[in-house]
């Protein structure tokens, strides 16, 4: 009896291993697949402004010491401008250049508009870009302005050279060269 029992515990133990093999094949849910909709990016439809800045510098010209400060600020009541997806308010740019006893010399203020005949490919969704102090050239204040896509990641504009004389003539031309 003793090897009948022990014959028949096998038995039974074999098949409850049997049993057991073929549940665990049993495909189980699976625990780490997470079901999620892709999130859905929202463009900002409002309009962005490029940032507004404001820088002084020191010149000397002529024998006597300048001070130019080029300020831009984004400007709401101009049209805007565009980079094909994003709207950009465009820039307004001052130019104040004012002489060493603190008189004012030059004090205008510039829009796209102003640069019309020089950017016609950027004309309609360009931007004023900046205006910066670039040498002095004997009687004239150079100045590197630009007109191009408004995203500053964007290396697409046109560069122009604008001019202020020493009686306060302010010229501007497409600029022929660009610095790396």
């Amino acid at each position: 009896m003793q090897i009948r029992l022990t014959k028949s515990f096998i038995v039974t133990g074999m098949m409850a291993l049997a049993l057991l093999t073929v549940a665990s094949c049993k495909e189980k849910k699976k625990d780490y697949i997470i079901v999620t909709h892709k999130p859905i990016v929202v463009k900002s439809q409002k309009p962005r402004a490029m940032g507004d800045t404001q820088q002084s510098r020191h010149v000397s010209w002529l024998g006597n010491t300048y001070t130019v400060t080029v300020s831009l600020k984004a400007d709401p009541s101009l049209p805007l401008a565009s980079d094909g997806e994003q709207k950009y308010y465009d820039n307004r740019i001052t130019l104040r250049i004012t002489r060493g006893d603190g008189s004012v010399f030059l004090d205008r203020t510039f829009t796209k508009a102003d640069f019309k005949e020089y950017v016609d490919a950027y004309y309609d969704n360009g931007a004023l870009l900046g205006i910066v102090y670039d040498k002095t050239e004997g009687n004239y204040l150079r100045f590197a302005a630009s007109v191009g896509n408004p995203d500053k990641s964007s290396d697409e504009f046109v560069p122009l050279v604008l001019s202020v004389s020493n009686t306060g003539a302010v010229s501007v031309t497409k600029s022929v060269q660009i610095d790396d």
